[in-house]
């Protein structure tokens, strides 16, 4: 079953096809996603990585939670589901 995983302190230059290459050492990953600020259009320094298995998403936090990726630590843990917010105004 798929697992989608938050990524946190990622370096700001980091690109989809870099972070899926780095996730995809602890197995199959599915898509990869980095969020980009609406007002500057700069990625905002975290990211989500699905990965194919559950299994794959554990081996991914054993082997990168707490290393260093461009000079950055980064923490790596499954998803929460997404909170509702309250409407714009």
């Amino acid at each position: 079953m798929p697992t989608k995983l938050f990524v946190g302190g990622i370096p700001y230059r980091m690109t989809d096809e870099e972070l899926r290459q780095h996730f995809s050492q602890a197995g199959e990953v599915l898509s990869v996603y980095i969020p980009m600020d609406r007002e500057t259009q700069r990625p905002r320094g975290f990211a989500f990585v699905e990965m194919a298995e559950d299994a794959a998403a554990d081996n991914a936090i054993t082997m990168f939670d707490g290393t260093d990726m461009g000079g950055r630590r980064i923490a790596v843990n499954k998803a929460r589901p997404m909170e509702a917010r309250a409407p714009r105004a």
